[in-house]
């Protein structure tokens, strides 16, 4: 059954996500460090993972599998989840996929190398409306062509 895995501390689509979820009838675990409100709707499941680092992380690439919609900015997450066959999504609206997770692995390690020999160099984009539309449009086309799978 297709479900959807949020990782759920910094996304800034999370209404988003339960207004596609609702609307489909899919469900989805929000999962995150700490607690917070989700909607009162069976659909969703929260999930508050322990503080260690990479927890929540660990739950989800748990979770994966070729039902899956992931949806997270973290890089290296997203290449566990598509090592599980899940398909994933930014909440920009940007997909990963194995064609591009590579090179987004590549250019994350860059970048983390610049920041540890001292280098200024300048982090994502502020989130926009742009962002916003783009994400739910993906969400939306990436549930259709699942459920057409299925």
């Amino acid at each position: 059954m297709i479900h959807i895995l949020v990782d759920a501390d910094a996304c800034p689509v999370k209404e988003e996500i339960y207004k596609v979820a609702e609307r489909y009838q899919i469900p989805a675990q929000v999962v995150s460090n700490s607690h917070f409100r989700i909607p009162d709707d069976p659909l969703f499941k929260r999930v508050v993972v322990s503080d260690k680092f990479d927890a929540a992380d660990d739950y989800i690439a748990d979770e994966a599998n070729e039902y899956s919609i992931v949806i997270t900015s973290d890089i290296l997450l997203a290449e566990r989840s598509i090592e599980k066959r899940a398909t994933v999504l930014s909440p920009t609206g940007k997909p990963f996929t194995e064609n591009s997770i590579g090179m987004a692995v590549a250019t994350r390690s860059i970048m983390a190398d610049l920041r540890a020999g001292g280098e200024q160099v300048g982090g994502p984009a502020p989130f926009s409306k742009k962002d916003r539309s783009r994400f739910l449009s993906l969400l939306d086309l990436t549930i259709v062509q699942m459920k057409r799978r299925s």
